[in-house]
């Protein structure tokens, strides 16, 4: 009974925690931001870019800050101790806190190491609200969200996702629309 009752309070503890990551999330739909991932020096940690800036990982920071989680800091400091677990796409010589955290393969190393690995699948049903989902777009960019807990119209098993494709923060229905390449619980 204990055992049952500590798994319990656990999986409700969780699905708090998921439920305010996507009630901080969809906060970010009410802001006006200009599509910039360019390089900028912000201060550390706790930094940010513009709040009228941002990109597709912009979403996830900010969401995540408001929970008290700073990605930014949080990678860094990841990087800084296990530099080599990452991505050298960018060609860098050591952690950089202005820009690791807003590059999606280090949130998707970072996710992988820190949070819960999730199956990739085809079913609709598997990514519940508070997941963060990855993707590589047509053209191999990479991008990435936060499920929803709004269904979407033509399948209602389908959740919406809350992300930054060029428009600034939207909520659509995309999930199965490019490449999952990630998909995690944090």
């Amino acid at each position: 009974m204990k055992t049952f009752l500590f798994i319990a309070l656990l999986s409700s503890s969780f699905v708090r925690a998921q439920s305010t990551l996507v009630e901080a999330a969809k906060e970010r739909l009410k802001h006006f931001v200009i599509y910039d991932g360019s390089y900028k020096k912000i201060p550390y940690p706790n930094g940010d870019v513009d709040k009228n800036r941002g990109v597709c990982s912009d979403v996830v920071i900010r969401s995540y800050r408001t929970l008290g989680k700073d990605l930014q800091q949080l990678v860094h400091e990841d990087m800084k101790a296990h530099f080599d677990a990452y991505p050298k796409i960018w060609g860098l010589k050591k952690p950089d806190s202005n820009i690791d955290h807003r590059r999606v393969p280090n949130l998707e190393m970072f996710f992988k190491r820190y949070g819960k690995t999730l199956k990739i699948t085809k079913n609709p049903k598997d990514y519940q609200p508070g997941d963060i989902v990855s993707w590589r777009l047509d053209n191999n960019l990479p991008h990435i969200g936060i499920v929803s807990d709004e269904p979407s119209k033509s399948n209602p098993n389908r959740y919406k996702i809350i992300h930054n494709i060029g428009l600034g923060p939207q909520l659509n229905d995309m999930l199965f629309d490019f490449k999952i390449v990630g998909h995690y619980r944090y």
